[in-house]
């Protein structure tokens, strides 16, 4: 389940960026429409995997809500894959 977060954190991240590029700098309605669903879908799975996840990892209280907060910033979940979820 490990690999599916990580993969699910991406996307989200992914979805998110490109949403917001629709949204600010396209301006698109249309694409906003298209990329929206997905990028909501991938926003509920990480935050429930984040939930399931959370004693698999050890999180304490306040990583685990930087974690949570990450989904919510550009590029955040990227800087959570790399400081939480790599394994050395």
């Amino acid at each position: 389940m490990e690999k599916i977060f990580r993969v699910v954190a991406l996307l989200e991240g992914i979805s998110y960026l490109v949403l917001m590029y629709f949204a600010y700098i396209q301006r698109d309605e249309e694409m906003i429409r298209v990329f929206g669903m997905p990028h909501g879908l991938l926003f509920i799975g990480y935050v429930i995997l984040a939930f399931l996840l959370k004693s698999s990892y050890k999180w304490n209280n306040k990583t685990f809500l930087i974690v949570l907060i990450a989904s919510l910033i550009p590029f955040g979940t990227f800087y959570i894959d790399n400081k939480y979820l790599r394994k050395s």
